[in-house]
């Protein structure tokens, strides 16, 4: 018997040690996945048609009064590239991790603001305050950032209440509500004026032309109240995808944690829309990213928010860089990226009869 025993604890010595160089692996690429937005943040700031060394960027950054610093330096840095990086990696962040948990919550690859159709509902919110009400002036005039605030909202509840709860009903109703609201969006471009229609398709697209350090304040405040909620419930969520009875059985209060990151991913997706607007697929792709990356099973909250702030940067490089002459919206780079990963992800899913 005791023979038997010491066989079974040889054997099992092998398996505990490749679990540990697993984990060891996931650390590390988390870890490399936290520390790329910054590196991100060096090397976009010193990059473009003033180039800049390392070094200086550094030096602007750190140490921005010094009195060997250069005046063009630290304008370019301060006021050009650091709020346009910093507003892409927040927004990222933000649209990453919204989607990280919607896909928990639906145990759907699928489940993305895009496809549930909050986007759009954002898209309607901020079409209303520029085409109909002006976005400017008079009476009723509302904000862009605040109408895309309220229509992400309102079309989040009229999602949630349609589905009543199922998962897999809160994906086929956000599709559906999402192209009710891309026909009300049609709709509201052919009704506004030139400049009106004009401003709203480039924010339609998804852009970071023009962020300031407002944009990038308002979704820091977002990322602040809000990813605490998120990470703190990280445990419950991995929960969660085990299935309701699972998680009661192991002390989660289900439908009180599941309304608590519905609503903070809800406003997470609603945030970065109003700064950047409805930027395509990025909370669809960058998830699903991170979970090949680090190999691990369960929502990944920290790495699909890495991973999410250093594509959305990555590809604003792109599009600026794209077609020589012309800076494009980041919304085209992620929508064609995007969308070629959507049709991959929907042949697989077919294959395996979930859709």
């Amino acid at each position: 018997m005791s023979a038997l025993l010491r066989s079974r604890a040889g054997d099992a010595a092998p398996v505990r040690a490749v679990d540990r160089s697993v984990r060891r692996a996931r650390l590390v690429t988390t870890l490399l996945l936290l520390a790329a937005p910054t590196v991100a943040v060096l090397a976009l700031a010193g990059g473009g048609d003033l180039a800049l060394a390392p070094a200086d960027v550094v030096r602007a950054l750190v140490d921005p009064g010094s009195a060997t610093a250069d005046p063009a330096t630290h304008f370019v840095v301060w006021e050009l590239r650091l709020p346009r990086v910093t507003t892409g990696l927040l927004a990222g962040a933000a649209l990453a991790l919204s989607g990280a948990v919607f896909q928990s919550l639906t145990r759907n690859p699928l489940g993305s603001p895009d496809v549930l159709g909050f986007t759009q509902g954002a898209a309607t919110g901020a079409l209303t305050a520029t085409v109909l009400l002006g976005g400017g002036g008079g009476v009723l005039a509302l904000p862009l950032p605040l109408g895309a605030v309220v229509g992400a909202l309102a079309a989040g509840g009229a999602v949630v209440v349609l589905a009543r709860g199922g998962r897999q009903q809160l994906v086929l109703v956000g599709i559906a509500v999402g192209a009710v609201l891309s026909g009300v969006n049609g709709y509201l471009l052919t009704r506004g004026q030139l400049t009106d229609a004009a401003r709203a398709v480039l924010w339609l697209t998804g852009s970071l032309d023009g962020g300031d350090g407002t944009d990038a304040a308002v979704i820091a405040l977002a990322l602040a109240l809000l990813a605490p909620v998120v990470l703190a419930q990280a445990r419950s969520l991995a929960l969660l995808e085990l299935g309701d009875d699972a998680a009661t059985a192991l002390g989660v209060p289900v439908a009180r944690t599941r309304r608590a990151l519905l609503c903070a991913a809800l406003l997470l997706a609603a945030a970065a829309a109003a700064t950047v607007g409805p930027v395509a697929f990025l909370a669809l792709t960058a998830p699903q990213l991170a979970r090949r990356l680090t190999r691990a099973p369960g929502p990944n909250l920290l790495p699909s928010a890495a991973t999410g702030a250093l594509l959305l940067v990555l590809a604003d490089w792109a599009a600026q860089r794209a077609v020589p002459g012309h800076q494009l919206p980041v919304g085209v780079v992620t929508g064609l990226l995007g969308g070629g990963y959507l049709v991959r992800l929907l042949v697989k899913e077919r294959r395996s009869a979930r859709v």
